[in-house]
């Protein structure tokens, strides 16, 4: 049993958005053969009252609150030092003063970093290997939004792609072993960082499959004369912001003629100000559910319309593993290891959406096969503790794994 430190840019728990559901089951697994001392930060009152359920499972924690909207305001920093804004948002002094203490005096034997901009925490001495989960390119991502919105916003965009580029490939080239979450997203990252290939890997997202499960019970949240379309979300993320409101106004006219009974239904935490403004009588808009499934599980249909989509979607994968029919948008489908038409339907632009989302309505059985063929390939494909695996050899200090704890479903 060695001791790592692990360093998160955001509570991993409780994992009900994509980045914390992979921070969460690193964090399980490196708990289950490690100490884990963990330093991170809490940026949603609602995760508080998860701090002890956090700590019960580590070593040691300093956990800092995060005020997004302070910490928005201290990213302007970064204007002024030409730094990228990320940085300085995720800035704090007293938890470099428990990194650098916990590393002078914890005997740590690795340094798992949790996206890219915790590595600023790593210690410029440090002998032990770092291993850094980029999760996607980030900096991609921020050159995407570039040429979504007008100046002044595409000018702020392009220069926090450009810097965080040159500063991703920085800790890439400090650290002993870089992770994305597809192989696509890390030669994407080795073609902006050709000096960095022979440290770049790829470790996929995975599904508990036992926690999304069709066998579960639950009651409907749907009313019994309508056909439900799903998308869940964090929708706050501007490119699931983006996503349904491209298909509110784009996909679902279109949809409703044929099917007037369809509904959609928007399921997420802090749904924003332009999300809000879309229910209506053929959208609904739910805000925090305290389970995602039951909407899953009676879904006619799952969509996944992201224009803008980085690395595996775990949205795809949930409803995957409910045994949902799915249809996703190319840019989601690309980086999920599905038979397209009979594992998870493909569209690539609204009229294609349309007529795959009513081809499923109109074809139940059709449907049921495609979700059933879905959680097959999830079984199949995406465990968590196979990819998790990936890390493992990289960390010198490997014992036996500890007792097995467990916070919670996933």
């Amino acid at each position: 049993m060695g001791s790592i430190l692990y360093l998160v840019h955001r509570l991993p728990y409780p994992p009900n958005k994509g980045d914390k559901v992979r921070s969460y089951h690193l964090l399980k697994h490196l708990s289950h053969r490690h100490r884990v001392h963990l330093g991170t930060f809490v940026d949603d009152p609602d995760d508080l009252q998860h701090v002890d359920t956090v700590r019960a499972i580590c070593a040691d924690t300093h956990v800092v609150r995060l005020n997004p909207k302070m910490a928005k305001f201290h990213s302007l920093r970064g204007l002024v030092n030409d730094e990228p804004l990320t940085l300085p948002y995720y800035r704090d002094a007293k938890l470099q003063a428990w990194v650098d203490q916990t590393c002078t005096h914890g005997r740590i034997d690795a340094i798992v970093v949790f996206s890219a901009a915790m590595a600023q925490y790593v210690p410029a001495n440090s002998s032990v290997p770092v291993l850094v989960d980029f999760v996607d390119v980030d900096s991609a991502k921020w050159s995407q939004y570039a040429g979504q919105h007008g100046w002044p916003m595409s000018w702020l965009y392009r220069r926090e792609g450009r810097l965080l580029l040159a500063y991703e490939r920085a800790v890439a080239q400090r650290a002993t072993r870089s992770f994305f979450v597809t192989q696509n997203e890390a030669d994407l990252f080795v073609r902006a960082a050709p000096e960095c290939s022979a440290t770049v890997g790829a470790i996929s997202n995975g599904v508990d499959a036992e926690y999304f499960a069709p066998e579960h019970l639950f009651a409907s949240p749907f009313s019994a004369d309508e056909m439900a379309v799903v998308f869940t979300g964090a929708m706050d993320y501007w490119p699931n912001v983006d996503a349904v409101s491209w298909f509110v106004a784009q996909v679902l006219p279109a949809l409703r003629l044929q099917f007037p009974q369809a509904r959609f239904h928007i399921v997420g935490r802090a749904p924003s100000a332009v999300v809000l403004g879309l229910a209506g009588d053929a959208v609904v808009v739910t805000g925090t559910v305290a389970d995602v499934r039951p909407y899953l599980r009676h879904a006619a249909v799952v969509v996944a319309p992201l224009r803008i989509a980085r690395g595996i979607q775990n949205k795809v994968l949930e409803a995957m593993a409910m045994a949902r029919p799915v249809v996703a948008s190319i840019e989601c489908a690309a980086a999920v290891d599905a038979r397209a038409g009979d594992e998870l339907l493909v569209a690539r632009d609204a009229a294609e959406f349309v007529a795959s989302v009513a081809a499923l309505l109109a074809e139940p059985v059709r449907a049921a096969s495609i979700g059933t063929a879905a959680r097959q390939a999830v079984l199949a494909r995406y465990s968590w503790e196979a990819h998790l695996a990936g890390i493992d050899c990289h960390i010198a200090a490997v014992g036996a794994p500890v007792a097995e704890q467990r916070v919670g479903a996933a």
